[in-house]
């Protein structure tokens, strides 16, 4: 058995082989059992958690197990610690125990471009990304690799954490514009926007719905709670929604429950999973003039693709 970190996982993955990887494996018969969250403590201030994700296909078995603990940086402990132990689906071998932090930093971005793929304009061109967490790098090189983007326009609270970002992802993709927008042109920037990308911590909508321009695609990766937010009821009900997994979705996620609680909004609005997109049994955009929307919570079948991408690869 194979025991590979975070440094390997990085080596071996690269969005042309992981995003077409992601896509054959949503397309193709899997099963996902819904995921298991377990606050370790009930009631305490720490919200302490321990998570489980099984999936399993053709080629692999696979199950994610995690730790979420948020105040260990006080301790100088990371917040998340992550493995994903990879079987063979023949035989139940144990084959590699994967890094799974890593590994989810790589799929989350590529599920988002894959999504975009298949939702966002083709002649697409400008995208505002909110966010300069960990995410970030990963989630804009994505879609810059299934969009030829000219300018990217980056959000965030802290002015240096975007002037580094900036600087980062220039020397990276030398033939984009990136610019750093505030908070009192973020409006301007929206409606301006082909892309709108968003993979914050934040509480409250980033922006209005009324904002998007006609045709825009909008991606929604950050929130995991029913009562937070990326996005407002409108930017829901002004576009065709579609979510990775609806069973996590329809648990997890205040962008379609809020609007759902406000009775404006019902589960049957959902337009498809990613799966359906994929396999084609849903079609993506229907018109240029189109506003998309998908939000994603994460699935344990991408953990699963993208272990077993490093598994394969992996010498």
């Amino acid at each position: 058995m194979k025991v590979i970190e975070k440094e390997q996982v990085h080596k071996v993955l690269n969005f042309k082989d992981l995003i077409p990887a992601l896509d054959k494996g949503f397309a193709g018969d899997f099963n996902m059992p819904k995921r298991q969250v377990f606050e370790l403590a009930p009631g305490c201030e720490k919200h302490n958690a321990f998570a489980v994700l099984p999936a399993w296909n053709e080629e692999v078995i696979g199950v994610k197990s995690f730790t979420y603990f948020p105040q260990n940086a006080d301790a100088g402990y990371d917040s998340l610690y992550s493995k994903i132990m990879l079987f063979s689906r023949d035989h139940g071998v144990p084959l590699a125990l994967v890094d799974g932090t890593s590994v989810t930093f790589w799929r989350t971005a590529a599920v988002s471009a894959l999504a975009s793929r298949y939702l966002s304009r083709e002649d697409s061109e400008s995208m505002v990304f909110f966010g300069t967490g960990n995410l970030s790098t990963y989630m804009i090189s994505a879609h810059l690799s299934v969009r030829n983007l000219k300018k990217v326009t980056i959000v965030g609270r802290n002015t240096d954490k975007v002037a580094s970002l900036i600087a980062l992802m220039q020397t990276r993709h030398t033939d984009v514009e990136f610019v750093a927008c505030e908070q009192s042109n973020v409006e301007k920037a929206i409606k301006q926007a082909d892309i709108v990308s968003c993979a914050t911590g934040s509480v409250t909508p980033l922006f209005k719905g009324e904002w998007l321009k006609a045709g825009a695609h909008v991606d929604l990766i950050g929130n995991h709670n029913r009562d937070r937010r990326e996005c407002d009821t409108q930017a829901i009900l002004d576009s065709s929604v579609y979510v990775d997994s609806r069973t996590n979705v329809l648990n997890e996620a205040g962008e379609l429950l809020i609007p759902i609680s406000e009775g404006v909004f019902s589960e049957n609005d959902v337009k498809a999973e990613l799966a359906q997109l994929c396999s084609g049994d849903v079609p993506g955009r229907q018109s240029h003039n189109e506003i998309t929307l998908f939000k994603s919570v994460g699935t344990a079948l991408s953990d699963l693709v993208g272990a077993h991408l490093v598994y394969q690869n992996h010498k």
